[in-house]
């Protein structure tokens, strides 16, 4: 072998030496750089006419699994969905604080204790029904029962709201990461046509494709060109030869009537799409998925059962309120049912009207057989007959009374009356001696008359004799029997049906009050058990795929010594070569 050669092969040595130096340290250089996986300078050697010539670096490579690679991507899917969902049920849990009294972590108290304080001054206000200042106690509490299912509602649609913000943000994310997948896909390939490695590239592509599976559920391959192409479950392509940007506009404002609809165009949330294709059904995984759960399903449920509380609080405290009457009985009644002139009258039965002074003693009544009028406009005409009343159907469609003499009031006696196919009472039918108005949790509210001290709290009732006299005292007050009435209508066990995925049950609504709580409690305990158990498993896959692929530091400090070890072989080999050359010149030149 002559000397050329063996320097050559010495130089081939200490090249290869070199790069294999440059790419251990650039892994102990990074080894917590997050997605980085160790890399490896190949090598072969150099063979000529069947003799050895040296050795060749050959590409710089890693290896990376690609089924646990795709199982983390599963799990980081996964993960990012659990991770969402119990963010928010924790937020909705501390709205609905909790039913006991030592958990300091609730933001005020529950809605079952609220009812439950209402419950408590009724029963102190039975004992001395005409205490202005117990009567201030029973409207301040269930002033407080509604603003808290208002509150509640509000902050409800807030976080849908947040949700539906938090769903367009992380589609901008989800934009990036696919515009930056499809221009590592063109810089993989530029890279390997030229022969350089691609590992590092592919290590950023990996990256983003990770945190693309966190924002939502994707199908991904590998094609044979070497480009990665992703799709949604449905096989809409969003990645391919290029990137395709996913649509999605935030709605301006969030309500309970807000909702997404498939294939409609009319005002809500609008349809997550790409290429003009509604993919919204397509996306359950990642941070969007369980956005649009919680936005359209989990949070609406939680409404639905509030609106549920909120109806039949209003119907128990009203079905009490509209068969009684202030006192001095209010000057004018309106009703908060939506009538007009011609609306069908469905009623049969004896509804009492009166005009008292502000004594309580009668002025001018009627006794009205509903079964007479066909129409709320004859029944108007009624009522315009009765000295000293005044009725119309006002601007807003709502049956109102008024009593014409000064300082004089309208008391009703709902008597035998029976209107509309729910039987109701005359007054509790039309709203006229409403205690609490509204149609939902979002705007349940005490009477505003009542709660600003121009109407008393209606503890008096019109009395029922077969007839009265004018001057005679007829609101009688100041017993319990109305007060007692509330309280038992309150506490009394009444049907709730299934709704927002609570089973239909019977019990007070203190008992429905906590149910709603506890199902939201269980609800947020699911999702932190889910949340920990995703968490454990993403972390596993991570573990493992770091060790088959990550920077393990023991091993590449020894591999950094050996290597140091052979450079320095390498180059005594050419300092020894290079001593030769020079004893062969000297002799040759002697």
């Amino acid at each position: 072998m002559s000397l050329d050669i063996a320097r050559s092969i010495a130089f081939s040595g200490l090249s290869a030496t070199s790069v294999q130096i440059s790419v251990t340290s650039s892994n102990i250089s990074n080894a917590d750089t997050t997605g980085y996986t160790a890399k490896t300078a190949n090598q072969s050697s150099s063979v000529t006419n069947g003799v050895g010539t040296g050795v060749t670096v050959t590409g710089i490579t890693s290896t990376v699994d690609k089924l646990l690679l795709k199982s983390l991507i599963s799990a980081t899917s996964e993960l990012g969905s659990a991770d969402t969902t119990n963010t928010y049920l924790t937020s909705l849990g501390k709205l609905y604080g909790s039913t006991s009294s030592s958990d300091s972590s609730s933001t005020g108290t529950s809605l079952a204790n609220s009812i439950a304080s209402l419950e408590s001054a009724l029963s102190s206000l039975a004992s001395t029904p005409s205490s202005a200042s117990l009567q201030s106690n029973v409207v301040s509490a269930l002033d407080d029962v509604a603003s808290q299912l208002r509150e509640t509602s509000s902050s409800i649609q807030k976080l849908r709201a947040d949700a539906d913000q938090d769903i367009a943000s992380a589609i901008d994310d989800v934009n990036t990461d696919l515009q930056q997948i499809a221009d590592l896909n063109a810089q993989i390939k530029q890279t390997a046509a030229t022969g350089q490695s691609t590992a590092d590239l592919e290590d950023q592509r990996n990256t983003a494709l990770q945190d693309l599976a966190s924002k939502m559920n994707i199908n991904y391959f590998t094609a044979s060109n070497g480009d990665i192409q992703i799709y949604t479950k449905s096989g809409q392509a969003l990645v391919d030869s290029s990137a395709h940007a996913i649509s999605y506009t935030a709605a301006a404002n969030v309500t309970a009537s807000t909702t997404y609809t498939a294939g409609s165009s009319s005002s809500g949330f609008s349809a997550i799409t790409v290429n003009g294709v509604d993919i919204t059904s397509q996306i359950s995984g990642g941070d969007i998925g369980a956005l649009i759960m919680l936005r359209d399903e989990t949070l609406p449920n939680a409404q639905s059962q509030l609106d549920q509380l909120a109806q039949q609080l209003a119907s128990v405290m009203n079905g009490v309120s509209n068969g009684a009457s202030a006192e001095p009985a209010p000057t004018s009644l309106t009703g908060t049912a939506s009538v007009s002139s011609g609306t069908a009258l469905s009623a049969s039965g004896t509804v009492r009207i009166a005009v008292t002074d502000q004594s309580g003693n009668l002025v001018s009544y009627g006794d009205l057989d509903l079964s007479s009028y066909s129409t709320v406009g004859d029944l108007v005409t009624a009522i315009n007959g009765i000295s000293g009343l005044s009725a119309s159907v006002d601007a807003d469609g709502h049956l109102a009374i008024n009593a014409t003499g000064s300082g004089n009031g309208v008391a009703i006696n709902e008597m035998t009356s029976s209107v509309g196919a729910s039987n109701e009472g005359f007054s509790d039918y039309f709203g006229l001696n409403d205690l609490v108005t509204g149609t939902s949790a979002a705007d349940i509210a005490v009477n505003s008359k009542i709660l600003s001290g121009t109407n008393e709290l209606q503890l008096a009732t019109l009395d029922s004799s077969s007839s009265l006299t004018v001057g005679s005292s007829v609101l009688s007050s100041g017993s319990a029997s109305v007060v007692n009435a509330f309280y038992d209508a309150l506490t009394a066990s009444r049907s709730f049906a299934s709704t927002g995925g609570l089973a239909a049950t019977t019990g007070s609504l203190a008992d429905y009050a906590s149910a709603i709580v506890s199902d939201v409690a269980s609800k947020a305990s699911q999702a932190s058990t889910t949340y920990t158990a995703k968490e454990t498993a993403q972390s596993t896959y991570a573990n493992s795929l770091s060790s088959q692929s990550g920077v393990n530091l023991d091993e590449e400090s020894a591999k950094l010594s050996t290597l140091q070890n052979k450079y320095t072989a390498a180059s005594a080999l050419i300092q020894a070569i290079n001593t030769m050359y020079s004893a062969l010149l000297s002799a040759v030149q002697s």
